[in-house]
């Protein structure tokens, strides 16, 4: 099979940025702090431009309490979601960048950061983080969730650069060769689905451009956390069929769905029911003035 440029992207790149005392400093970390301060300066953007009356002391603690719930969670979700028996064997791994095995300890980073996890972690501490600082509660939910999708991005664009996280195998012409996938030699190329880019833009762009657009509609403009649950656990569910499952999972979730797609799903059932709950009540109180 004769390759394009597209297809060979992903050779090269190796996933590490730079080695610091030894240490490799993989991208996807990187993109943590890219992810951070890309939803800063929006939502610092968003607060002057509408006049919404918050300090950028105020910003800087909120964006505190969000970033350690995001980390916080996204880690423990991967360990209670995804490995809980592996996790309840090694505790110390949870926290420790070291594996062991039968050739002795190693240095991998925390490896396994769960989206689902730092949704749940993240958005609790951003409600904490918010009444500590004196903050509308739900005016600053609906800030946090409208520019989520924009850091969102940097996110998957680290997992692609990492050559992680890749698709099922496809023969169609946007299919990439992922050396992390082991499963064929460059010389007979297996083409995986580059779900991580799919993510990127459906999950991160179109989303964010979505949401910012639906803020227009007097019905939506203050339903954000409720349209960003249906929208992204939509856009996930779907390429879902494109991303390769986990090894240790595969699609054995009920209806033969997998463990992202079963988190998903009730995602979007939230999404709706919370729609509903605040329509329903916005419109008992016109009725009752």
């Amino acid at each position: 099979m004769e390759l394009s440029w597209w297809n060979l992207i992903p050779t090269y790149f190796d996933g590490t940025a730079i080695e610091l005392f030894g240490f490799p400093v993989r991208w996807y970390g990187i993109m943590y702090i890219f992810a951070f301060v890309t939803a800063y300066i929006m939502m610092w953007r968003i607060i002057k431009k509408e006049k919404m009356g918050y300090t950028k002391e105020q910003l800087d603690s909120l964006f505190t309490w969000i970033i350690i719930g995001i980390i916080l969670g996204a880690r423990l979700g991967y360990v209670f979601f995804y490995k809980p028996g592996y996790y309840l064997a090694n505790p110390m791994e949870i926290i420790l960048p070291l594996t062991h095995d039968a050739t002795g300890t190693h240095f991998t980073g925390i490896a396994g950061m769960s989206y689902h996890g730092g949704l749940i972690l993240g958005t609790i501490f951003t409600f904490i983080g918010l009444k500590k600082n004196k903050m509308d509660v739900w005016k600053g939910l609906n800030l946090c969730f409208l520019v989520a999708p924009l850091a969102y991005t940097w996110g998957r664009w680290g997992n692609f650069i990492n050559g992680e996280l890749f698709g099922e195998v496809t023969t169609s012409a946007i299919g990439m060769y992922f050396p992390l996938a082991h499963d064929s030699p460059l010389s007979n190329p297996i083409l995986h689905h580059p779900s991580q880019l799919y993510e990127m833009v459906f999950e991160g762009i179109v989303l964010f451009a979505l949401l910012y657009n639906l803020r227009r509609v007097p019905l939506l403009k203050d339903k954000m956390p409720c349209l960003y649950l249906m929208g992204y656990g939509l856009f996930r569910f779907f390429i879902e069929f494109f991303r390769k499952s986990d090894a240790h999972l595969g699609r054995n979730d009920l209806f033969g769905m997998s463990r992202g797609q079963t988190l998903c799903s009730l995602m979007i059932i939230a999404g709706i029911v919370w729609l509903v709950v605040l329509i329903y009540r916005e419109k008992k109180r016109k009725l009752k003035d």
